[in-house]
């Protein structure tokens, strides 16, 4: 049997246990873990020949005591320091839960964001946070949202629904970004967000045989990406932003696990899903630490 003693230390062991678990996953893994995440990958029809470094920053959620605009600085210099081509954002700028001290304002974020340097340029897209926290444009189902002009205030170019194309040493690449899949909110119980991507649009303005690049905030989309599209770079999931042996028990996708975190390869086609940087619903993070992508393609 158990005596008083034994049962007291089983107590306090299992409270320690739970005290140490949360002050790693809410004060260690997502504040001072954030690390590097290399990819290097010759996706299909890539031209020979052209090098690209792509570095990626997704799901920022910007928010006092988290991802404050000094963080969020530094995430951008470490990007600098990794000598990209090109610098993308992948959406979710605006903190999506309320356990926060205090708001990060649009102008704070994106000045923090306007630091970021490549010679390629700085091209982003906006994820569903950026338009459910704006209550203008859900009223008028349109934007531009107060984070696209927050971006372009900053320097960023925002796509949504739209293809630029880029030059590096001779050869072209183009950079699609849609617009968010989860945009506006039901007006009805039981009806589920409505999006505003339209990735045959976006496509069509593809207007010759250079490399694709898709950028999509949800993954969800990757089952309807042809394959011309080279690659597809996601984040919104977090990973789950709690990850054990390659599994998280929720993930924010009707395809759960499948499109949760890292390098899908489908039929030829390839997806790489962002872990991301910040928190939503809950400030957790285990086994998933915030990261930045840096992709080598060629």
């Amino acid at each position: 049997m158990i005596t008083r003693r034994g049962f007291l230390r089983f107590i306090g062991g299992s409270f320690l246990s739970v005290a140490s678990f949360s002050a790693y996953a809410v004060g260690i893994e997502p504040m001072l873990l954030t690390h590097v995440k290399r990819y290097a990958l010759t996706p299909p029809h890539w031209t020979a020949g052209l090098k690209l470094r792509v570095v990626a920053l997704a799901d920022i959620h910007a928010c006092r005591p988290w991802m404050t605009p000094e963080r969020i600085a530094s995430l951008a210099e470490e990007a600098n320091a990794l000598k990209p081509d090109l610098i993308v954002l992948l959406g979710d700028y605006i903190a999506g839960m309320r356990l926060v001290s205090q708001r990060v304002t649009p102008p704070e974020w994106a000045g923090a964001l306007s630091g970021l340097k490549a010679p390629l340029g700085v091209l982003s897209i906006l994820g569903n946070h950026d338009w459910w926290a704006d209550g203008f444009a859900q009223r008028a189902e349109v934007g531009p949202t107060i984070a696209r002009k927050a971006l372009e205030k900053a320097g960023i170019t925002v796509l949504e629904n739209d293809a630029v194309r880029l030059e590096k040493d001779g050869h072209g690449v183009w950079i699609a970004g849609l617009a968010d899949q989860l945009a506006l909110l039901p007006k009805k119980k039981h009806e589920p967000p409505r999006g505003l991507d339209d990735l045959d649009g976006t496509l069509a303005k593809i207007s010759d045989a250079a490399p694709v690049i898709l950028l999509a905030h949800e993954p969800d989309i990757f089952p309807k990406v042809p394959w011309r599209v080279s690659l597809t770079l996601s984040g919104h999931t977090h990973g789950g932003q709690v990850r054990l042996f390659g599994f998280s028990p929720i993930v924010p996708s009707q395809f759960g696990n499948r499109y949760a975190y890292g390098h899908v390869v489908e039929n030829d086609r390839n997806l790489i899903v962002s872990g991301g940087l910040g928190f939503s619903n809950l400030p957790i993070r285990f086994g998933m630490r915030p990261e930045i992508l840096q992709i080598d393609l060629g």
